[in-house]
């Protein structure tokens, strides 16, 4: 076979994926099975990678080859390959190693420490870290920006979603703020005339586990390529061969661990699901954060909160969990859709959710474009938490502004990813219902395929063969359309 530049490409991009394979498991462990005491040796290491990385998409001869393979007689598959490798090139290239080595040093102590620090209530230990963490991600985000032009936060959230832009999350957020309160409190009062039976605990962590496997099993978890293990934030992390996913447990309530598992578990399948033969490349792997949290949200909000999911899997609650009132289906579902404005993100239910999104989109946008400075988040957290949910988190840095991992390695421009992918779900199950109009009663039945197949043919096989807007246009027949998710929460809550 004739080596060209494009094949010289892939093969460099291959040995990069295989750097990448080590460093998503050397960063699974460190959150799920590493000692305290490794936290400096692990975070050294994984900076090395990182700069090794950052060295071989660097290099010169890359350049060139990039530089080659433009000018060949390529497939259209192969052009859609070399467009997601130059964007991935692009963005290394302007980022010198040292910044690289900084970032991933700074990331790994501070949030190591958050850990502690989170469960002490310590802003101000926080800070000292912190602090590092949102200059160097300022420093990233000036060199970004100066390239594309785009403002300085933009030019973060575009590596979590290339293309959006401030101006129209401001408008879909803008409009979400205009129906969302008031939805809140329609549901709430709504709510306060039902009857609901609280799950008696304590429930003994073992048959959690076991729960959880067994709803993995039946939501087609590929036991054979990843596991599930417990860290402080549930996450999906590994490679498309091997993916992790962990949740957390507490014996007074089950329903947080199986609700995290029902979601990552919708990170997984898409992961176990990406096109094998380009697994390897930028164009073979997930499209973009929103649509990955897209795809959790179609497992845990569309699918996991339904009446019809539950019914499903009602007997292994049961099996698991003792026979108790509160697990009839009925009940199930009504404890599934509580609505209750309160402290953590992930806790929320599906409606306030959003709230949670935009307020960190608003705060960690401001800070970045140098707005505002570390250590005024408390004071405007407290203040929007106040406004979108009347919920005061004064003094409370546990269950406020230290509840999220993401900002803690500068993951800044991820947040708004949550509530995009949440409107991409709620617009694939409106197309999913209008093919199969019986979709409830197959859920019901344990029939998930009109579900899978729809989802494997449309969007995970896809990969990033296509920018995200046709991606979403080709699969559902229109462009994002928030309206989706609006006709979703009022038919879900008000009925």
């Amino acid at each position: 076979m004739k080596q060209t530049a494009y094949s010289t490409v892939q093969a460099t991009f291959g040995r990069i994926y295989r750097f990448e394979h080590l460093l998503a498991l050397a960063g699974w462990d460190q959150a799920a099975m590493m000692p305290d005491g490794g936290n400096d040796a692990r975070g050294a290491a994984m900076a090395e990678l990182g700069v090794l990385i950052h060295q071989t998409l660097t290099d010169p001869a890359l350049a060139k080859a990039i530089a080659a393979a433009k000018q060949e007689d390529l497939t259209a598959d192969e052009q859609a390959s070399l467009r997601e490798i130059i964007r991935q090139w692009e963005q290394a290239n302007l980022l010198p190693a040292s910044l690289v080595e900084a970032k991933t040093l700074a990331g790994s102590r501070c949030s190591h420490e958050w850990r502690t620090q989170r469960a002490n209530n310590d802003w101000d230990g926080f800070l000292a870290n912190f602090r590092e963490v949102v200059r160097l991600a300022r420093e990233e985000a000036q060199l970004l920006s100066q390239h594309s032009g785009l403002s300085p936060y933009e030019s973060l959230m575009n590596k979590y979603e290339s293309g959006m832009t401030c101006a129209e999350l401001d408008r879909i957020f803008g409009d979400v703020k205009q129906w969302l309160p008031d939805l809140i409190q329609q549901a709430m009062r709504k709510q306060t005339a039902e009857s609901v039976v609280a799950a008696q605990g304590p429930f003994a962590i073992a048959a959690q586990r076991e729960l959880g496997l067994a709803v993995m099993e039946k939501l087609g978890f590929d036991f054979n390529a990843g596991r599930l293990d417990v860290s402080h934030h549930p996450f999906c992390g590994g490679v498309p061969e091997d993916v992790r996913i962990t949740t957390r447990y507490t014996e007074d309530d089950f329903m947080q661990s199986m609700m995290g598992i029902v979601h990552e578990t919708g990170h997984a399948r898409y992961e176990q699901n990406l096109p094998r033969d380009t697994v390897h490349l930028p164009v073979g792997r997930a499209r973009s954060m929103a649509i990955h949290e897209s795809q959790s949200l179609s497992f845990e909000m569309q699918l996991g909160r339904s009446p019809a999911f539950l019914a499903l899997i009602q007997p292994l609650v049961s099996q698991h969990l003792g026979e108790q009132a509160a697990f009839s289906v009925e009940n199930l579902a009504k404890i599934y859709t509580r609505v209750k404005p309160d402290y953590i993100r992930v806790d929320a239910d599906e409606l306030t959710y959003p709230a949670h999104v935009i307020l960190r989109y608003e705060i960690e946008r401001a800070l970045i474009d140098g707005e505002i400075e570390p250590d005024d988040i408390p004071a405007l957290w407290d203040e929007k938490m106040q406004a979108y949910l009347g919920v005061d988190t004064r003094g409370n840095f546990k269950n406020g502004c230290l509840q999220d991992i993401h900002w803690t390695d500068g993951s800044f421009g991820y947040f708004p990813s949550y509530t995009l992918g949440a409107m991409y779900a709620a617009q694939y199950f409106a197309t999913i219902r209008q093919m199969h109009p019986d979709l409830d009663q197959r859920i019901a039945a344990g029939d998930l395929a009109p579900i899978f197949d729809w989802l494997k043919a449309h969007i995970w096989s896809q990969a990033s063969r296509w920018e995200t807007a046709e991606l979403i246009e080709r699969a559902t027949g229109e462009s994002l359309n928030p309206a989706h998710f609006r006709a979703h929460l009022e038919t879900r809550y008000l009925g």
